[in-house]
């Protein structure tokens, strides 16, 4: 890797219906925070990244100019960064190069996203091909159903064994959230709940399913000379990987999906960590599906393929288990787009600083960040760290 990059501060909005504040307002809420979080000031940015879902989500053109006075960015070079689901995590890569470049020392990152004010699904049905994709798979819900089939059937995993992980999984996940100040969906659910709520998709189910969310994070990467002048516990990043394959849902395989399995395998390489499931302490795993997680679990190396519900009702990834996956309640609670995969290196760079309050992992010294996006072919995971 090029020269040592930190994140040192993070900044999240409230997230929800967000009627209470307009858009330019709910972004300049992420960056007050961060930079109050820093106690660095706009003049100490050296450039702002920015992005959303495709403008087509937003209604607006050029987002990162719309939004350039409310990230503190007029006058400062601005680059928009746009991967659909993963954009979160692209902003931060994008971010990271840009420091580890030496190209600058402080960079600003901001992904925001104010879903109430348009059509999600319309767009998410409508971005695929519109002559063989589009008039069956029904936005990503029949996507991921789909995958979900393909991967239980080609690894015989019972039925039943399948929709007591997933269950086990919104349960935990949604019981997480009432310990995040931030998350969106907060709400007391039992597996019968889970397991009787309507279905979408089959086999996904209501609480099986992501909401949509107004919010927006604020991320601040800084040099190693800016980190340890700041004079507080930072969280450096120890690896990145980025990978894309096939958007045509038929031309690759999702289930042993390599794009996750390269992004998490870069990743992992310039982070030394050989064995996932041991050294990290913390995964923030991007989870808009309960049966996605469990597939994410097996592409990253924590398990087996087709092992993934075992360890899951075994309580592995449970708050209290082996390896805690999204304590802050994840994209299961809180999901607005061109932030979410932000948010995931936000909660991780808090977990291994000790910043992550009702919801922090005792101990936590290495953490996962993850995205996915595209319509289905990009992964993207970032390694962060208490130590250099």
């Amino acid at each position: 890797m090029a020269r040592a990059v930190a994140v040192v501060g993070v900044g999240q909005t409230h997230h929800g219906r967000r009627m209470d504040v307009s858009y330019p307002d709910l972004v300049r809420e992420a960056v007050v925070r961060v930079f109050e979080d820093t106690g660095l000031s706009p003049k100490d940015v050296d450039g702002v990244v920015s992005g959303t879902m495709p403008s087509m989500m937003e209604g607006v053109a050029l987002t990162h100019l719309y939004f350039a006075e409310a990230m503190q960015a007029v006058g400062k070079p601005i680059l928009k960064t746009e991967t659909c689901g993963s954009t979160g995590v692209s902003i931060a890569h994008t971010a990271f190069y840009w420091v580890a470049s030496g190209m600058a020392e402080v960079v600003l990152a901001v992904g925001h996203e104010k879903m109430y004010e348009g059509d999600s699904q319309a767009t998410m049905t409508t971005v695929l091909d519109p002559f063989y994709q589009r008039y069956f798979l029904a936005g990503a819900p029949g996507v991921f159903s789909m995958q979900s089939q393909l991967w239980a059937t080609r690894y015989k995993i019972p039925q039943d064994k399948i929709r007591d992980a997933a269950a086990f999984i919104s349960v935990t996940h949604h019981q997480s959230a009432f310990d995040n100040p931030y998350a969106h969906i907060k709400m007391k659910v039992t597996m019968e709940d889970v397991k009787n709520s309507r279905i979408i998709v089959y086999p996904i189910r209501l609480l099986d399913v992501c909401p949509n969310s107004d919010g927006a994070c604020a991320v601040i990467f800084a040099s190693e000379k800016v980190a340890k002048r700041l004079g507080r516990k930072v969280a450096w990043v120890k690896g990145v990987g980025y990978r894309g394959d096939e958007q045509f849902f038929g031309d690759s395989d999702k289930v042993v999906w390599q794009s996750a399995i390269e992004a998490a395998k870069q990743a992992y390489d310039q982070a030394g960590i050989k064995d996932p499931l041991k050294e990290l302490d913390v995964a923030e795993v991007y989870n808009p599906f309960t049966y996605q997680e469990m597939i994410f679990y097996e592409c990253f190396g924590f398990c087996e393929f087709g092992k993934a519900p075992d360890l899951v009702l075994r309580g592995i990834f449970s708050r209290e288990g082996e390896l805690p996956v999204c304590p802050s309640g994840g994209v299961l609670c809180t999901n607005p787009i061109g932030a979410t995969g932000l948010i995931r290196v936000a909660e991780a760079a808090m977990q291994v600083t000790g910043r992550a309050g009702e919801h922090q992992v005792p101990g936590a010294k290495l953490a996962l960040a993850h995205a996915m996006g595209g319509i289905d072919q990009f992964n993207g995971v970032m390694i962060l760290g208490s130590e250099l």
